[in-house]
């Protein structure tokens, strides 16, 4: 059982304990961090990654002079319109990385603390074998997951280790190969390593006999007063707040800043560390490949869209999936081999019993003779397994997808109502339903059993509510006219749309809203769905245009069942809409930029090493809150102000914003909004020489989000071993009265789980285990997307923990294959790239699982690229 009180006490410990835990993550001065050397070791490898791509496609392939920034690398690799896909991938990779600081703080392994070097060195073989099977899988987002926590390890290793001070200046490429035995002489329990530092003078206090016979050694690190020690003559990590660098041998010999213990030997640690993060990150390339290396890293030499379609398939749906074949060809054909082609294609049928399964490409025929294979038939009930298809389209399509759903039937599987929600909350992904029929007037079509049904308004609030939560549209229109409503799906499949405004009044009620428009903004488009809906646009130059004017002075007005489109020039400056209507209501403005943004709640510890974990579930109602926002696009805007502003209504809450490098910025307010509500900024674009209104951005989360009472915490640790069941345990917590919250666990796999149906909550904290067991024949690299929900009673308050898990086969495989040189003819003699070569090579696994992928690359590309 755990207390509120108690719970108060594990967050000192947290706040104290970060400054142990490896280079810093913010506020670093000058010193390197986690972030920046993760950053440019990923720049660096994608660019060879694109190089080698472009190699083999023919393409020219030229980095840009200066500094690589994710803009001019996305733009030498031909992929200009992956820019946000490939910043997000970046920043998740970063914030994987962060969070051991959080999550792990009191596991040694995790830091190569207390010498705890061969568990350490499996945390990461263990996890580089998950990244590799999640990568073949297409499970790219599990795979940055992994990939984030194990570089904070193996980084630091060389803060942590005596590894710099033995003179080392490559990195130890043992630790992350699982065919090596061991990696070198250790200094065992019992062998001294350190001597007392002279003041605070500690260059000299690891032994000379250590130093001699090239033994590791690592610091170690205590919290406790009175109750931390260390071993007789054993360093210690060192800093105010490690207790055994009081004890005798005094003093420290971590690297993770300047002004560390061994600060003179920061610079040269954080170079070694990023050696050794790019080979790390070669070998995973080397074993995907270079084009699924890129698509994990968020980069595609096609547009970054993902076109996502969850549809009906019961026995009178055959004009809507006759409508999604149309629209399907039309954005296929249209863009086709251009840098707008979709980077994937997701479909997921439902019907009623089944549902799924999901099918994933990016070969666009392949797609379209999926979505022709489709034919409506079944669903003897009204119902639909709608909620299941949707479900399983939002963990396997990337974050931020535009997911498009076609249905006439509400949904059967209320169940997942919840889970959904979460999803849609975590994934920031956008949902807009395609409902055929107006309400409580479309009759359905007769089923195979010849029974007439119609969706009334009670039955679409689940879609509608859906939609709005996740800033999509919920379009109501008949069969006949929805072919006229796909026109919102071609403009979806465009690269880099942002969101600049979006309401919703619901009741409806007459409002006027105002935006703002930037230069780099194209192809402006307002959305309005309702009925008996009356608006007025007018521009910054002054035009006006109402919803009864078809044909404008600003556009043309397109009107589709309940859904109305704008489309408009991009005129600069500030935008006003006014409606009026009666009845509920969203309006949703939208571009295409290159400037957008990222944000997440996050758990920040805040003395004295500053870290941050990332937030998978909802923020706790009334208190302040955290946000880490990331500026997209441009290395020429700064932000100025973020407001979480009430998705309903005209309240707001503006944060304070601070720079913490980069174009990351953390966002503190005092108050969260007690409703639903959404994240706002604005910003300043410096491209030119003055600052004048046109030069003022603005943009908005489509997601909608909500606080709640109910704190929900789950760690998992490891991955899922087919066949063997793995336990999750998790924490409840609230500062409501007493009582038993309702649990429920599902998961997008259909993975055979336990977890307690109820849990009493006493004194304010209660805990419990979810079991789940992966099939024995589940392929390594599957990920399941576990989501733990808390109810609590009359169901006046939820909340949830959202885990993303891997499933990976126990490796028995761990050598590598065996290169036989045979013979070579060449004729190179200076400049091989003119030249012709041949090799005649025997290559074996022994009794391994085979060779996989034999690789090409140019000679003149390092493995490991000099610092």
């Amino acid at each position: 059982m755990l207390t509120t009180q108690s719970g108060l006490a594990v967050v000192c410990l947290v706040l104290l304990w970060t400054e142990a835990q490896g280079f810093k993550v913010l506020w670093a001065g000058r010193s390197n961090t986690h972030q920046n050397i993760t950053t440019a070791a990923i720049l660096q490898t994608t660019a060879q990654a694109c190089k080698g791509l472009a190699s083999v496609e023919g393409r020219d392939f030229t980095l840009p002079p200066g500094p690589l920034t994710a803009e001019t690398l996305a733009l030498a690799c031909s992929s200009s319109g992956s820019v946000r896909t490939f910043q997000s991938a970046i920043s998740q990779i970063n914030k994987r990385n962060a969070r051991v600081d959080i999550r792990h703080v009191f596991n040694a392994e995790y830091h190569f603390d207390n010498e705890m070097f061969v568990v350490g060195r499996k945390l990461i073989t263990d996890g580089m074998n998950s990244v590799k099977s999640s990568t073949k899988q297409g499970n790219f987002e599990t795979a940055r997951q992994t990939l984030g926590g194990i570089l904070h390890t193996l980084q630091d290793f060389y803060s942590h280790s005596n590894w710099i001070e033995l003179n080392n200046q490559v990195p130890h490429f043992d630790l992350i190969r699982a065919d090596v035995p061991d990696i070198g002489p250790v200094a065992d329990k019992d062998t001294p390593t350190c001597q007392n530092c002279v003041g605070a003078d500690c260059r000299n206090n690891i032994l000379e006999n250590i130093i001699r016979d090239k033994k590791l050694t690592s610091g170690y690190f205590g919290l406790v007063p009175f109750f931390s020690k260390k071993p007789k003559g054993k360093c210690s990590h060192g800093g105010g707040f490690d207790r055994t660098s009081s004890q005798e041998p005094v003093g420290g010999i971590n690297k993770d800043s300047l002004d560390s213990s061994h600060g003179y030997l920061h610079i040269q640690a954080a170079e070694v560390a990023g050696a050794a993060t790019r080979e790390l990150l070669q070998d995973i390339r080397g074993a995907a490949g270079d084009r699924d290396f890129l698509r994990m890293m968020g980069i595609s030499t096609n547009g970054s869209s993902v076109l996502c379609f969850v549809i009906d398939t019961t026995g009178s749906m055959s004009d809507d999936i006759d409508a999604v074949r149309k629209v399907t060809s039309f954005i296929i054909d249209s863009k086709k081999g251009t840098a707008v082609q979709p980077s994937a294609y997701i479909l997921v049928p439902f019907n009623d019993p089944e549902f799924g399964p999901l099918m994933r490409t990016t070969d666009p025929e392949k797609f379209k003779a999926q979505i022709n294979a489709l034919t409506a038939a079944g669903g003897g009930d009204f119902p639909e397994m709608c909620l299941s298809g949707l479900q399983l389209a939002l963990t396997g399509a990337p974050p931020s997808s535009e997911i498009f759903v076609f249905t006439d039937a509400p949904p059967k599987d209320l169940d997942l109502l919840g889970t959904v929600t979460a999803l849609i909350e975590r994934t920031k992904s956008v949902v807009t339903f395609m409902l055929t029929g107006s309400l409580g007037f479309r009759r359905r079509r007769s089923s195979v059993q010849g029974q007439n049904s119609r969706m009334a308004a009670s039955d679409s609030q689940v879609y509608l509510d859906l939609a709005q939560t996740s800033g999509g549209q919920a379009i109501q229109t008949t069969k006949t006219d929805l072919p006229r409503a796909t026109s919102i799906i071609v403009d979806s499949s465009s690269s880099s749309l942002v969101t600049i405004l979006q309401a919703v009044r619901n009741p409806g009620r007459a409002d006027n809203f105002s935006f703002t428009v930037d230069d780099s903004v194209r192809n402006l488009t307002a959305y309005f769905t309702g009925r008996s809906l009356s608006f007025t646009i007018t521009s910054p130059s002054g035009l006006s245009q109402s919803s009864v004017e078809v044909n404008g002075s600003l556009g043309t007005i397109q009107t589709v069942g309940n859904f109305y489109t704008l489309r408009m020039d991009s005129q600069v400056g500030l935008w006003e809409i006014s409606v009026s209507s009666t009845v509920s209501y969203t309006l949703k403005v939208i571009g295409q930029s290159t400037i957008d943004f990222l944000f997440d709640f996050v758990e920040v510890a805040l003395e004295p090493h500053p870290s941050y974990a990332v937030l998978q579930s909802r923020p706790q109602a009334g208190g302040n809150g955290t946000l880490l926002v990331s500026v997209t696009g441009s290395d020429s805007v700064r932000l100025t102000e973020v407001a979480l502003v009430e998705a309903s209504g005209s309240g707001e809450v503006n944060g304070t914003v601070e720079s913490v490098g980069s174009r990351d910025y953390l966002v503190t307010v005092n108050t969260i909004p007690a409703g639903e509500f959404v994240v706002r900024l604005k910003g300043e674009s410096t491209s030119t020489a003055t600052r004048a209104a046109q030069n003022i951005f603005q943009r908005q989360s489509s997601t909608r989000l909500r606080t709640s009472t109910i704190v929900v915490t789950a760690l998992a640790e490891g991955f899922l071993e087919p066949g063997t069941p793995f336990s999750i345990p998790f924490t409840v917590t609230t500062n409501d009265t007493a009582g038993s919250l309702t649990i429920r666990a599902s998961n997008d796999r259909g993975f055979s789980s336990s977890f307690p149906s109820t849990l009493a909550l006493v004194t304010g904290g209660a805990n419990g285990t979810v079991n789940l067991t992966a099939p024995p024949n589940t392929p390594s690299g599957t990920d399941v997307t576990l989501t733990i929900e808390a109810e609590s009673p009359g169901a006046t308050n939820t909340n949830y923990a959202l885990l993303r898990l891997s499933v990976v086969s126990k490796v028995t495989d761990v050598n590598r294959p065996v290169c036989e040189e045979i013979s070579v003819k060449a004729n190179c003699s200076e400049d091989c790239s003119l030249s012709t070569w041949e090799l005649s090579a025997n290559l074996t696994d022994g009794n391994g699982t085979g060779i996989e992928r034999v690789t090409l690359r140019r000679a003149t590309e390092p493995s490991t690229p000099p610092p």
